[in-house]
């Protein structure tokens, strides 16, 4: 069976350490331990990992030794990410002030994958940019993408 690609935005990583939202830190952990399982295609952005180098220490020590853990590879912005960025400005997904969060979203297009995962509710994870990712995608012959929570692929409560 033919694996599927993933796109890890910052925040799917960056939960893996966040004390002040423990449910989410253990929902990303038991999803880390899932993709150690090698049952994805990984795929990260230069955006990804420069947030990542932003962060303070020791957590962004502790963030790249977990990146060590698993395979992934990096997808560089490009001309037709960029162009993408500014269709999807254009088209209303996101305003302007989240330029950054429709960079993530046109690298995961650019790079076919199936899932966006991320726990940002806000900008990502939601109905009306998800609907219109889809719509935008379908209009510039892109493949539909599906933005969801780590929870959504590791099968939610483990608590049975």
């Amino acid at each position: 069976m033919k694996k599927s690609k993933i796109y890890l935005d910052t925040s799917a990583i960056s939960h893996l350490c966040a004390e002040d939202t423990p449910e989410k830190m253990a929902d990303t952990l038991i999803f880390w331990e899932m993709l150690k399982e090698n049952n994805y295609i990984v795929i990260m952005s230069n955006i990804t990992i420069a947030e990542i180098s932003n962060c303070a220490e020791p957590k962004r020590t502790f963030l790249f030794e977990k990146l060590s853990e698993i395979d992934y590879e990096i997808i560089e912005e490009n001309d037709e990410t960029l162009f993408l960025t500014e269709k999807y400005l254009e088209y209303g997904v996101l305003k302007i002030n989240n330029r950054d969060d429709l960079r993530h979203i046109s690298v995961a297009a650019f790079a076919e994958c199936k899932y966006i995962i991320s726990w940002n509710f806000k900008h990502f994870v939601n109905v009306k940019t998800i609907n219109k990712v889809q719509s935008v995608n379908k209009f510039l012959e892109y493949n539909e993408i599906m933005i969801i929570p780590p929870t959504m692929l590791t099968g939610g409560d483990y608590d049975e």
